[in-house]
């Protein structure tokens, strides 16, 4: 197992300083904000590698792929952060060898950590999505989740997955923030964390209140990940990036209306009290309830709905040169 320039181990945690310093530079705020989140960002997004996120990868990749022909040969994930996407698409069969990329040397320590820890064929390296270090027509799949909106120039990156794609080849991104929607979620998100934070300095509601120390630490990596946020998307639009980078077969699809305006306020409260006050029985109910919304959206509202006011879109693309898989 290969694992690219990743030692020694990033800082955990940025300062005031790093922060500062991090507004004038797009590439170290990536960096910074990713090290920092690496080693608790599974923890943060309820990430795991069970048959409840084999599923959730498996449905987002048949959304926009239904009758692909598996497996994949050899499948590259850009912006791996800690491997969820390409990891739990591996164990659903979808493909056979993989490599994990990513700008934060921490997030590609984790990913090919548990990629080891799974057993799978994968190997990592620290690696820029607009100068992917692979050869020409390496990979038969290309994926990523929720990084498309880091890349600053997203048509060079695609351009960049056509190039080290095979002919036929096909590249998916999922997770992605439509414009619409990070814009409800962000205020559903910023009301949230104000009246949590303010109610549970309450005398009576102050065992769940989480140490300030740690507050004003989220609210670090908040200013962070305002700055390591480049862009939102329209579906349309993200089309046309697509075709212009080289793509055919380009086909966008949004999910979430409904489960984000319930998931949003939820993340952002859980994110707000202590650890302990979120039981088993308390994070269960919440998940029934996100997968109850996600069949209401899927079954109802995305026939109604349009689809830029969904919260995430999804976008597939072919390398042209040979039948697609």
């Amino acid at each position: 197992m290969t694992v690219g320039p990743v030692d020694p181990a990033p800082n955990p945690h940025a300062t005031e300083a790093e922060v500062q310093a991090a507004y004038k530079d797009n590439k170290l705020a990536q960096v910074l904000y990713h090290d920092w989140e690496a080693e608790t960002y599974d923890e943060k997004w309820s990430i795991s590698y069970d048959e409840r996120c084999i599923e959730y990868a498996r449905g987002r990749f048949d959304a926009v792929v239904p009758d692909a022909k598996l497996p994949y040969e050899r499948a590259l994930e850009l912006g791996c952060g800690t491997g969820f996407f390409l990891l739990n698409l591996m164990q659903a069969g979808i493909a056979e060898r993989g490599s994990v990329t990513d700008l934060s040397p921490g997030m590609v320590k984790v990913a090919t950590r548990n990629g080891l820890n799974l057993g799978l064929d994968v190997d990592g390296r620290v690696a820029d999505a607009e100068t992917i270090p692979y050869e020409d027509d390496t990979f038969d799949l290309v994926v990523g989740h929720a990084v498309l909106h880091h890349i600053p120039d997203v048509e060079l990156a695609l351009k960049e997955c056509l190039r080290v794609l095979k002919p036929g080849g096909r590249f998916v991104f999922a997770g992605e923030p439509t414009t619409i929607g990070n814009i409800y979620a962000r205020r559903l998100g910023q009301a949230t964390w104000k009246i949590t934070t303010e109610l549970t300095k309450l005398p009576f509601l102050s065992s769940w209140r989480r140490p300030q120390s740690e507050l004003d630490e989220s609210s670090r990596a908040a200013a962070l990940e305002a700055v390591v946020d480049l862009h939102t998307f329209d579906p349309s639009e993200l089309e046309n990036i697509a075709r212009r980078a080289g793509a055919t077969g380009v086909e966008a699809k949004t999910e979430e209306f409904a489960a984000a305006l319930w998931g949003w306020p939820v993340r952002t409260f859980e994110a707000a009290v202590p650890e302990e006050k979120l039981t088993v029985t308390y994070r269960l109910a919440q998940y029934r309830a996100w997968l109850g919304l996600s069949k209401l959206d899927e079954k109802v509202l995305r026939h109604i709905v349009p689809r830029q006011f969904f919260y995430n879109v999804m976008i597939t693309g072919v390398k042209p040169g040979a039948a697609a898989k």
